[in-house]
C-alpha cells in the first residue's frame, strides 16, 4: 500500500526560501497538497486549527526557529492527545548526537541533516510512512 501523495503535509522553517526548496522536492516526489507555517507557534496553532486535529499526514520542521523551536513544537505535538500520532521528521543543518538524541527522547519519527536532496527526503519519508510511488 503506497502513502496517498494528496495527504496533507505541513512544513515549518522560519526561512521562506527553505519552505520553498522543501515544497519544491516534495513536489517533486508528487505531493500536492502542501501547507507552510514560518515557525513552531505558527505550526502548532494550525495543527490545533478546528479542522487541523489530525489534519495533517506528516509535518517536516526546522529544528531551529525562533520563538518557538522545532524541539518544542515537536513536545508539544507529543504532549497533544489529539496530535501526537502526526508522523514528525526533524530537518536541522547541525549534525550533532545530543541534538538526534533529544529529537528521538522527544518522539521524532526521522531525522534530516541539511543539505539534503529529494532521495534523502524520499527514504525519510518512506521510513516513516511508507513507500512513495
Amino acid at each position: 500500500m503506497s502513502v496517498d501523495k494528496k495527504m496533507p503535509v505541513l512544513v515549518v522553517d522560519d526561512f521562506p526560501t527553505m519552505r520553498k526548496i522543501i515544497r519544491n522536492l516534495l513536489e517533486q516526489l508528487g505531493f500536492s497538497n502542501i501547507f507552510e507555517a514560518e515557525d513552531g507557534a505558527d505550526a502548532l496553532r494550525k495543527m490545533r486549527d478546528s479542522g487541523g486535529r489530525g489534519h495533517y499526514g506528516l509535518v517536516i520542521s526546522d529544528w531551529n526557529m525562533e520563538p518557538m523551536t522545532g524541539l518544542q513544537l515537536l513536545k508539544e505535538v507529543r504532549a497533544d492527545n489529539g496530535l501526537k500520532a502526526t508522523p514528525f521528521i526533524m530537518i536541522t543543518a547541525e549534525n550533532k548526537t545530543e541534538n538526534v538524541i533529544a529529537a528521538k527522547q522527544a518522539g521524532v519519527n526521522n531525522y534530516i541533516v541539511k543539505p539534503f536532496n529529494a532521495i534523502t527526503l524520499k527514504q525519510k519519508i518512506e521510513a516513516v510512512i511508507g513507500p512513495i510511488d
